[in-house]
């Protein structure tokens, strides 16, 4: 190697970004034998059903590249759930995209309809993704509190927070990290909120499937004057317990799909093939997903009756399959100190909420993943316990 060469140094798109909170748990876990209660993926497989229509795919030879906007049967099966759950039909020629995953849906989203000087809200804690996003389209990520008490919109603030600058407004239904879900009545607050303007929504809906006690999953595709102007945003990696999979869906009006569908192909054009036939064919039978929110609400509710009795608070847990608590009783230390310490002497990884947000939590808050198998969850639990 010639010792005179130089790499030239980079002029950093994200200067202030380094390995995700994510990441750096899990190998934290990973190093010191601990439960990881960390990061948001199952520890479980698939639906064989689901796992053994894949091979069918394959082995029948659809194994080259799809349509750009996704093979054309999940994109009907898609907006077929959706008008059944939602109300609401989406062309699946013109309205509906399928992603490599929800992350490039967002980043895709926010660079074919942000650009340099614009503004966009989001709701502080927010997933880590979403302010990247922004920053690498020129634009202002202007952050507004959720409600500590609650984690609910304060549309008061994000009233404020609106300027001739705003293009947009990203929220997140079940909220990652908190668990919270948005009522009926706050999707229409916002609604009403954002009608005398041209601001765009931006709607993270990869839990919808995980709706607890009953509650209704308040998607913005299900309010016609909302879902004009909205990005609507899954993932059936966080649906049917296959995140490695990396394939998600957007649905949005035609005005601002095309956007989408400029930038999209560019970014990476299409998405795996004989994953889209096969998820086609699963979503045939709606019991695969409508069956979710039982089978996620008894894990919830597993993990919760294990840490009644320690000294951790449990904070609500409403939706997604993600359980909060406070460790106010137990540790003094910051959230991301407080998490290390959980992972290498405890033995068990949790995520803090810090990474979420621009500004240290008011509480002393820690979030566990309970998308795991039972046995994992009870050994989590014997270790949590001594707490």
């Amino acid at each position: 190697m010639n010792s005179d060469a130089r790499t030239p140094l980079p002029v950093s798109r994200l200067p202030e970004v380094g390995t995700t909170i994510f990441t750096v748990m899990s190998a934290l876990a990973q190093q010191h034998g601990a439960v990881n209660l960390g990061q948001g993926f199952p520890d479980f497989a698939g639906d064989p059903a689901l796992l053994d229509l894949v091979t069918e795919a394959m082995q029948a030879g659809l194994n080259q590249y799809p349509p750009m906007t996704g093979v054309p049967a999940l994109r009907e099966a898609v907006s077929r759930k959706i008008e059944r759950q939602h109300g609401r039909r989406y062309d699946p020629d013109t309205e509906i995209t399928i992603t490599a995953g929800a992350t490039q849906a967002l980043l895709t989203a926010v660079l074919a309809l942000v650009h340099p000087g614009d503004e966009v809200i989001v709701l502080d804690p927010c997933y880590d993704s979403y302010v990247p996003a922004i920053t690498l389209a020129g634009a202002r990520a202007v952050r507004v509190p959720l409600r500590a008490d609650d984690f609910g919109p304060d549309f008061d603030a994000i009233g404020a927070a609106l300027s001739p600058r705003t293009r947009a407004i990203i929220i997140n239904t079940p909220h990652n990290p908190s668990g919270r879900i948005w009522r009926e009545d706050e999707r229409e607050a916002l609604t009403r909120l954002l009608a005398p303007t041209e601001v765009l929504v931006i709607s993270d809906e990869v839990y919808e499937h995980m709706v607890f006690d009953d509650r209704v999953h308040a998607s913005a595709s299900a309010s016609p004057e909302l879902a004009a102007r909205t990005v609507v945003v899954s993932s059936f990696g966080k649906t049917f317990h296959v995140t490695g999979w990396k394939v998600g869906y957007v649905a949005a009006p035609v005005v601002l799909m095309a956007e989408f569908r400029k930038v999209h192909q560019f970014n990476v054009f299409t998405v795996n093939t004989p994953m889209q036939h096969a998820l086609a064919r699963y979503l045939a039978e709606p019991a695969h997903y409508e069956g979710l929110p039982d089978f996620y609400q008894r894990k919830r509710d597993l993990f919760r009756a294990g840490l009644a009795a320690s000294r951790l608070v449990l904070l609500p847990c409403e939706g997604s399959y993600f359980q909060c608590v406070d460790y106010s009783a137990v540790s003094s230390l910051d959230d991301e100190a407080f998490c290390r310490w959980l992972t290498t002497e405890v033995g068990v990884a949790a995520i803090p909420l810090s990474p979420f947000c621009a500004t240290p939590p008011q509480r002393r808050i820690a979030r566990f993943c309970f998308a795991k198998q039972d046995a994992t969850l009870e050994r989590a639990l014997e270790r949590l316990a001594a707490l």
